[in-house]
């Protein structure tokens, strides 16, 4: 046999050439030509080579575990979020929950009224005020509130021990898991007319005062018993994203010159733009619900002239009256606004480079 006989007679080497063929082309010449998948870099592993883009039936195949993971929680909010939704046709209505003891079937046969809800609405006084309450709120909420959890992380980051870092997150995150009752009351046995301070003034010979009964100073008030409640939960975000900041960042300005505030500056901020940005548009978000719960403990105190926003002029004028078409017109708007306001502040965060609720 000769020598080209003897390297054609192998099918990975071509005929006639003496060099070692594609080990692809041959595996296709064995199986007579067809097509032969390799496991691990089979074509329904990899993206489009037209597009770049993996398809969605290949990234569900791909993710169904952690998709089954994620069903108990998608039914939950399905049902409880996206169900109810299609309540919102009692704002079209004259709605009356007597017609029929089903609910569905008294929305089917309640008297339809157009947008007359609407003109309602936006024709009530109260409405107006009530609006105008809830943005000075957030306003308020935003400018005070909003900063105090980014600074409380960035003074417990500092903290170089891990027991006494370890112990001032637990003090400043215990007050998330009390209630608003409980809030409110520790408020009130400490500002009130009856409180710690007012009762130690009147022993001294001094006149006491009353904070929890004043208009003047309630959003104040609101505001700060947010920041006793809740600044510690943005701590902990805040903390999380300082975490995953790497430490030769540190060191390297450290060994350029920078001092403790330049390194903060330049490298500690520019880590949490992200999640700044991303708490930013979650709180637009929430803009028009400033606390229901809080609001209404309190309102009978300071009157609804301080203390009524959307949630609560819900409350009074639409179910406490049995005003349900009213009510869900209120209401509906309230959500429509939210939504123009996270889509605005999301483009915003876009267009400062940060990825927001959504990338682009």
């Amino acid at each position: 046999m000769s020598t080209l006989d003897t390297e054609t007679t192998d099918p990975g080497v071509e005929r006639g050439a003496g060099r070692t063929a594609h080990p692809r082309r041959a595996l296709r010449r064995r199986a007579g030509g067809g097509r032969v998948r390799v496991r691990g870099r089979g074509r329904d592993r990899g993206p489009d080579r037209r597009t770049g883009r993996i398809p969605l039936g290949r990234r569900l195949r791909r993710d169904r575990a952690l998709l089954l993971m994620t069903a108990p929680a998608l039914l939950l909010v399905l049902v409880f979020h996206y169900i109810p939704i299609l309540g919102n046709v009692v704002a079209f209505q004259d709605y009356d929950p007597y017609v029929s003891t089903n609910g569905v079937t008294a929305m089917l046969e309640s008297p339809w009224v157009g947008l007359a809800q609407f003109e309602r609405v936006f024709s009530d006084p109260g409405f107006r005020h009530a609006v105008e309450n809830t943005f000075v709120l957030f306003l308020l909420q935003l400018l005070l509130f909003f900063p105090v959890p980014i600074a409380l992380a960035l003074l417990v980051h500092s903290v170089l021990r891990p027991r006494v870092r370890a112990l001032v997150q637990a003090i400043l995150y215990l007050p998330h898991f009390f209630s608003w009752v409980l809030v409110v009351t520790v408020f009130q046995q400490i500002l009130g007319g009856a409180g710690i301070i007012a009762q130690t003034l009147r022993e001294h010979g001094h006149e006491g005062f009353d904070l929890m009964t004043d208009p003047g100073i309630f959003k104040f008030l609101v505001t700060a018993e947010g920041i006793w409640k809740d600044a510690g939960w943005g701590v902990i975000v805040f903390l999380a994203a300082l975490a995953a900041v790497n430490q030769d960042l540190y060191e390297a300005a450290a060994m350029d010159g920078a001092g403790r505030w330049r390194r903060m500056w330049h490298v500690t901020l520019p880590a949490l733009r992200p999640v700044i940005a991303l708490l930013l548009v979650l709180r637009v978000g929430d803009a028009l619900t400033v606390g229901f719960e809080q609001l209404l403990l309190q309102r009978d105190a300071v009157g609804p002239g301080a203390a009524e926003v959307l949630d609560t002029f819900v409350w009074w004028t639409g179910l406490r009256s049995q005003d349900f078409g009213y009510a869900a017109a209120a209401g509906l708007v309230k959500g429509v606004v939210g939504l123009v306001l996270v889509l605005s502040a999301n483009k915003a965060a876009h267009l400062l480079g940060e990825q927001g609720v959504y990338r682009k």
